[in-house]
């Protein structure tokens, strides 16, 4: 009885901490740190796409015949696309999509606007004013001259909090700040998954001594070299310490990912280069998970209590027949 008991107790506290761990590294590289991609993405193009709808419009009338630049229209068309991304992600609850859902209202409104502007381009007075409000939904606050890392006609945004957080990149650095908070509340090793790891380690360890203490008894009663059921049923014993392993190595690949991570939240220069500077953040946030883990073992997790349980019942079977042999040839009242 004792054994089966102890491969259960091994193997169940087991699978689910190692899920956990395998649950939050895959929810974090497939969601998390690709919604904090998208919403740096989206807020940097869109104050630069601010810079270029400003340095276009000064050209005045020439600007109602030949259009915004090329480069606004793709930096928009790119923020869109980053923030439909972010929806369809998975990684927001439910109140922060409808946040987000204000947020790309904003961001047609401030399309409007700066359209608005280019199709008053030859009146300065109108001009200036249809931009002013276009920033105003953009942008509550400009970062003080000497702060930014540009011109200081290229300022980029600083954000508000509270009730002064009501502009696009206020709201957007809002659902940045929510998801790196998720984030390390996921990253971070919680007090019952590490007792699960210590309850299947301490149980292991008795259960290798009673499988070996077994072994011994059979051999000396039963005159067994070795228990052929027995070793089999001890075969996913074996993969307990490289699985542990392995979520050793998924943590710290978590907490070193989440540090990049967190930077790109950091990007908020409206120089030309940051949007690619976010990209390579991107790329090293997933290349960090990715190559953090021994990755032979994806969806192995899934297979871990199973096993455990087949583990259990072959032991609890095999030592059930021997009882059974030990009873029938032992004399009655010989010493066992």
């Amino acid at each position: 009885m004792v054994l089966p008991l102890l491969t259960a107790l091994a193997f169940a506290p087991f699978a689910w901490a190692y899920s956990s761990v395998r649950g939050d590294a895959a929810y974090v590289q497939e969601r998390v740190a690709p919604a904090l991609g998208n919403l740096a993405e989206a807020r940097v193009s869109l104050q630069i796409a601010d810079q270029e709808a400003s340095d276009s419009l000064r050209a005045g009338r020439a600007v109602e015949l030949s259009g915004l630049s090329e480069r606004y229209r793709i930096l928009s068309t790119r923020a869109t696309q980053r923030l439909n991304q972010v929806a369809r992600g998975g990684a927001l609850s439910m109140a922060e999509r409808q946040d987000l859902d204000v947020v790309a209202g904003l961001v047609a409104d401030y399309g409007t606007w700066t359209a608005w502007a280019q199709a008053n381009a030859d009146d300065p007075a109108l001009r200036k004013a249809a931009l002013a409000y276009a920033r105003s939904i953009l942008c509550s606050a400009r970062e003080k001259p000497g702060t930014g890392s540009g011109p200081d006609k290229h300022l980029g945004c600083r954000h508000n909090t509270g009730s002064d957080a009501t502009a696009v990149v206020d709201r957007v650095t809002a659902l940045e700040r929510a998801l790196q908070k998720r984030l390390a509340s996921r990253v971070a090793v919680g007090a019952d998954v590490l007792a699960a790891f210590l309850v299947s380690g301490v149980a292991f360890l008795l259960l290798v001594r009673g499988y070996w203490r077994t072994q011994v008894f059979l051999h000396r009663r039963f005159r067994l070299h070795a228990s052929l059921p027995l070793l089999g049923a001890a075969v996913p014993l074996l993969a307990l310490p490289l699985l542990a392993v392995d979520a050793v190595l998924v943590q710290r690949a978590q907490s070193d990912a989440t540090a990049t991570a967190r930077a790109l939240s950091g990007r908020t220069t409206p120089a030309d280069k940051s949007t690619v500077e976010i990209a390579d953040l991107e790329d090293s946030v997933d290349r960090e998970l990715a190559e953090g883990r021994l990755a032979y073992l994806d969806g192995v997790s899934v297979w871990v209590l199973p096993a455990g349980l087949l583990s259990a019942a072959v032991t609890g079977g095999t030592l059930h027949a021997y009882r059974r042999e030990y009873v029938r040839l032992t004399p009655a009242g010989a010493t066992p």
